[in-house]
């Protein structure tokens, strides 16, 4: 991830000078990423990565087999619906006449045809960028001393970030200059200006501090580029202007609406892509799980019979729990079987009342497939939300948390920024370096439980679609039961603990990485003893 790179970056180029002498040659020797092209989809024992053997499956397991439609809702930050790889997998509302300005489904949305936006008004304006809870609540004087202790914190260190990263990149620009100087260009690859060093004589000061400066760049060029760091400094500029800022408040701005006010379902517009920079995490995700398998483009997604219902909701900040209620609501009411949610806070001021919708969700049979999130928390203990766990008693029965998995089958298996937790999360899925769907017709790679999440998600849609019959709660124990089990020791994420490493069923509750071939396997079997 870009900040974990920039990071060890940083420790390297804040100890350099351009006065100084060609010592050690440099910065830590961190990972490359090296993933194969859409790893999540291939074999272990066929292409040795820690995959869910997609190919594999279709081809030995469910070649020939006749197949239903999935609808599935993807609550997430926007969706590109006109996507080169998703034509023909966007939900379409058959209930509605499209810009006609009227409810004709009676359903209470005007013009949802392929979802709804909660995060904007029917003027067609949006929200785009949000505070963090955290800083909503510090605002409202909520939470007493504890919230006020953490929103110092939290503030302090956004700030000295935003200071080193900042003298980073003076750095950073210096080097870069002694670079292109010697390159006769401005633009160039890690690769270029190692090639060059080989030509520069180190046998004067001048050239050894030029040989170094060189060697710096090469090394931060591998992790990132200056368009990243640019970037990295806008976002964190962001979280203090905005997430961090208790007087920002975008529902006041945009909306205008309570958002404690539960009775209010329907606000929003039909606008369920956002703009360029909002829709990327939610066409990432959805391409994941849909990305079309029948054509020659990009990726294929896990599930091959399935439609996306869009539903906006997560802005550039934290979402509020009114809209997160809402569109679980919707999609449960508008035919959704599976809903995939990859996002989460550690604040959720109105629980309870997304507490009913998820139970609302349970009690309809619709699956609902969380993130665990991306701080190497143990959420045993330090909660996230939304949780299956319900804030009175209880907990959800058709919800699946997901934590995030590598493609090593060693003890690099578990992502270093994934949460975790033996009775929380419920088992692990392929979410570092995965390549999917980006707005505009693009491809790349990101990483996060949010890509764990629609791994699962897609497997939950094949099962569903292949083997209607079976039941939300069915599909959730066929997919954790067939879970490889991984008995060797992995690196716990957070390695500030003193514990370094674990067995992974101390991780989660199956011990195990997701496994389609696996799921099949064992849905066609329980299948045939239910007939017999």
């Amino acid at each position: 991830m870009f900040r974990e790179s920039i990071g060890l970056a940083m420790v390297a180029l804040f100890s350099f000078s351009v006065d100084a002498t060609a010592q050690g040659n440099g910065m830590p020797s961190g990972e490359k990423a090296d993933h194969a092209e859409a790893w999540h989809n291939l074999d272990f024992s066929s292409n040795g990565v820690m995959g869910v053997s997609t190919e594999r499956t279709y081809r030995e397991l469910l070649a020939g087999m006749e197949s239903k439609t999935v609808l599935v809702a993807v609550i997430d930050s926007g969706i590109d619906i006109d996507h080169e790889d998703l034509k023909g997998r966007v939900w379409t509302n058959a209930g509605e006449i499209p810009g006609n300005g009227k409810d004709d489904d009676g359903n209470g949305y005007v013009d949802d045809i392929h979802g709804w936006n909660f995060l904007g008004v029917s003027d067609g304006r949006n929200v785009y960028k949000a505070r963090l809870e955290l800083t909503r609540l510090k605002s409202q004087d909520q939470g007493g001393k504890k919230v006020q202790k953490a929103y110092k914190k939290k503030l302090e260190e956004a700030e000295k970030e935003f200071s080193e990263i900042k003298l980073f990149k003076k750095r950073f620009d210096i080097l870069y200059g002694i670079a292109e100087k010697v390159m006769e260009k401005e633009e160039f690859t890690a690769d270029e200006l190692r090639e060059k060093m080989k030509s520069i004589s180190q046998e004067t000061e001048q050239g050894v501090q030029v040989w170094a400066a060189m060697g710096f760049v090469a090394e931060i060029l591998e992790r990132s580029d200056r368009k990243e760091l640019e970037n990295y400094i806008g976002r964190l500029e962001k979280e203090m202007k905005v997430h961090l800022n208790p007087d920002y408040n975008e529902r006041e701005l945009v909306m205008g609406d309570d958002v404690a006010d539960f009775s209010e379902k329907y606000y929003g517009n039909n606008d369920v892509s956002g703009d360029k920079s909002s829709e990327e995490h939610g066409t990432h995700v959805a391409g994941i799980i849909a990305a079309r398998r029948d054509n020659d483009l990009g990726v294929k997604g896990v599930a091959d019979n399935v439609r996306i219902m869009a539903l906006r909701v997560v802005p550039n900040g934290d979402e509020q729990d009114k809209d997160v209620a809402n569109a679980i609501r919707y999609a449960v009411d508008n035919g959704a079987q599976v809903i995939n949610m990859s996002f989460g806070k550690k604040y959720s001021p109105y629980k309870s009342q997304v507490d009913e919708a998820v139970r609302y969700a349970d009690v309809k049979g619709v699956l609902i497939v969380n993130a665990a999130g991306n701080d190497s928390e143990n959420v045993d203990k330090q909660k996230y939300f939304p949780s299956a766990e319900y804030s009175g008693k209880g907990e959800a029965e058709n919800w699946i948390d997901i934590g995030a998995s590598t493609k090593y089958s060693d003890s690099r298996l578990v992502a270093e920024f994934s949460n975790y937790g033996k009775k929380t999360v419920d088992v692990f899925a392929p979410g570092s370096g995965i390549k999917s769907l980006l707005p505009n017709n693009k491809y790349g790679e990101r990483s996060g439980t949010s890509m764990a999440a629609p791994v699962v998600t897609g497997i939950a849609a094949t099962l569903m679609s292949y083997f209607p019959e079976l039941t939300a709660k069915e599909v959730k124990d066929i997919i954790l039961e067939s879970a490889v089990p991984f008995s060797g020791a992995v690196l716990r994420p957070n390695t500030k603990q003193k514990v370094k490493t674990s067995k992974l069923n101390k991780l989660c509750g199956t011990g195990g990485v997701v496994d389609l071939y696996q799921a099949v396997s064992r849905a066609k079997d329980f299948m045939a003893s239910k007939d017999s």
